[in-house]
């Protein structure tokens, strides 16, 4: 089992950067696929992008490709989203998820979130 506490949201201006963190409970954060996902008001939550446990494979939502950066600490337990050009359109609630491959299905574990305001 992994506890997930994201931080770093807040408010930017369009065109500026964030970058947020997802830091993990246990010993085992490097077993775990870890990927963010957002959800805007009034919208369903989306897939925003994925890292797998080594960091060898990433991917993105097309809407967010070459803006952000996923990345991983294993030595320090933490995910990383950088966030930049960012537009009013990135403004959500940012979750981190974690789920080990062989469990397959829908990530099992999931943090409260952490709310990215972008303004013009």
């Amino acid at each position: 089992q992994v506890q997930l506490v994201e931080s770093g949201g807040g408010l930017v201006q369009a065109g500026g950067s964030l970058r947020l963190s997802c830091a993990a409970s246990g010993r085992t954060f490097s077993s775990y696929v870890m990927a963010w996902f957002r959800q805007a008001p009034g919208k369903e939550r989306e897939f925003v992008s994925v890292i797998t446990e080594n960091s060898y494979v990433t991917s993105y939502a097309d809407s967010v490709k070459g803006r952000f950066t996923i990345s991983r600490d294993n030595a320090k337990n933490t995910l990383y989203l950088q966030m930049n050009s960012v537009n009013t359109e990135d403004t959500a609630v940012y979750y981190c998820a974690a789920k080990l491959r062989r469990d397959g299905g829908p990530y099992k574990y999931w943090g409260q979130g952490t709310q990215v305001t972008v303004s013009s």
